[in-house]
């Protein structure tokens, strides 16, 4: 039979656990005790410091260049784009004088031969008038190439459509040097665009002076004169005849124009011939003549008609107002 153990131990479980609680009290009192500075494993070079700052103050300063180099840059770029912009007007303006130089060689010689038959006809006056008195002694000698010419006060009326700028503007100017020429001398003259506009505003509603300067500035303001137009002669010849009407006053009308878009021709018939009345002869005070300019042949069909209508209109109030209607091929 085994023999039961009854001594006592001389240490337990129970007092192992308090000798080890003891001792890690003590470990942890220690280590809240500690009191000195931690050490030191690397220290950072002042310079450095110094070196980071510089290279940041350099950092700024590019990040500001950058932005004035931007700007800059953005400006040159607007500049060119003007440039651009500027270079394709010069282009478009040089293809249009070149345009208008060969329409003027190609008008050179049609010009040429209407300034020869005009002045054929100048030197011929006498002889055709002398012919024409022996048969008829009431014929009016005051004819040159069929337009009366005894006027002492001239109007032009300009026609500065897109389609005159375009196709016969150079034809027209040297068509109003000519007709200057058959008059030497006049009293008083006036230019006016066909939608009333006057080319000397100084003398707006009253007669220009006639002299050789005055006319070399004509010629000469004529070649870039382009006032806004409507394509139609009718404002023109109203705003001429309500205030240059003078029953004690020779005056013509001449109307340079290739196109008339207007709603009706009868209207402006009949209008012109109340601000134009008949004398007890039953003739108008004001001559009304008319040079009607063509339109080429491969224009649209609605440019084509504008020019006929202007023939048309121009046809009846020069007839109604004793004047011509000269209408070049």
């Amino acid at each position: 039979m085994k023999k039961r153990r009854d001594e006592p131990e001389a240490f337990s479980i129970s007092f192992l656990d308090v000798i080890t609680c003891g001792f890690g009290a003590i470990i942890l009192l220690l280590m809240i005790a500690k009191t000195g500075t931690s050490e030191v494993l690397e220290a950072v070079p002042t310079y450095l410091t110094g070196m980071v700052r510089d290279l940041q103050t350099q950092l700024f300063e590019i990040r500001g260049e950058a932005r004035v180099l931007n700007r800059e840059l953005t400006a040159k770029q607007e500049q060119v784009s003007e440039w651009k912009e500027r270079v394709a007007r010069l282009q478009a303006e040089l293809g249009s004088t070149r345009k208008r130089s060969e329409a003027l060689q190609q008008d050179a010689s049609v010009n040429t031969i209407i300034s020869g038959e005009l002045e054929l006809a100048v030197q011929r006056m006498s002889e055709d008038m002398k012919r024409l008195a022996a048969q008829d002694r009431s014929v009016d000698s005051t004819l040159v190439g069929g337009i009366p010419v005894d006027s002492e006060y001239i109007i032009f009326i300009i026609d500065t459509s897109g389609s005159m700028q375009q196709l016969n503007w150079n034809r027209m100017i040297q068509t109003l040097t000519t007709t200057l020429d058959i008059y030497p001398q006049v009293k008083g003259l006036q230019i006016m665009s066909d939608m009333g506009d006057y080319m000397f505003s100084q003398y707006r509603r009253k007669w220009v002076p006639d002299t050789p300067g005055r006319r070399r500035a004509i010629v000469n303001l004529m070649r870039n004169w382009a006032p806004f137009s409507n394509s139609s002669p009718v404002e023109g010849i109203t705003e001429a005849i309500r205030h240059f009407y003078d029953p004690n006053k020779k005056i013509s009308i001449y109307v340079f124009g290739d196109d008339f878009t207007g709603s009706s021709i009868s209207t402006v018939v009949d209008t012109v011939n109340r601000l134009n009345p008949k004398d007890e002869n039953g003739r108008p005070q004001i001559r009304i003549h008319a040079v009607g300019f063509p339109m080429p042949a491969n224009a649209p069909v609605r440019a084509q008609q504008a020019n006929r209508r202007f023939a048309a209109l121009m046809r009846e109030i020069s007839r109604q107002n004793e004047g011509t209607l000269v209408g070049l091929n």
